[in-house]
């Protein structure tokens, strides 16, 4: 298995950013193929201070494998959502990929 982490920062000047993030995700990524388990959501406001909470969204994905991660990376629904969601409703990413 692959873990593929994505932690969002959207743009403060778009209303409906973290919307159309989190619907845009659901609608081009979900079904590539290699994806076993799928998980977007807003982040979670927690007391703890250890808790990043400077984020809008979170993607977590599990993959079959690390070849099947960088077949995701190119694989045309997702150069999709990077250019009509991700390029729209973002303006910072961070990336934590592991095995």
């Amino acid at each position: 298995m692959f873990s593929h982490v994505v932690i969002f920062w959207t743009n403060p000047g778009q209303p409906n950013a973290v919307e159309d993030l989190v619907a845009g995700a659901n609608k081009y990524l979900r079904d590539i193929p290699g994806v076993l388990q799928f998980h977007v959501g807003r982040m979670s406001p927690s007391p703890r201070p250890v808790v990043d909470q400077s984020y809008q969204v979170a993607l977590n994905l599990i993959l079959t494998s690390k070849a099947a991660e960088q077949a995701y990376q190119v694989h045309p629904q997702h150069l999709e959502f990077v250019e009509k969601v991700f390029k729209k409703t973002c303006h910072k990413v961070l990336i934590y990929d592991f095995e």
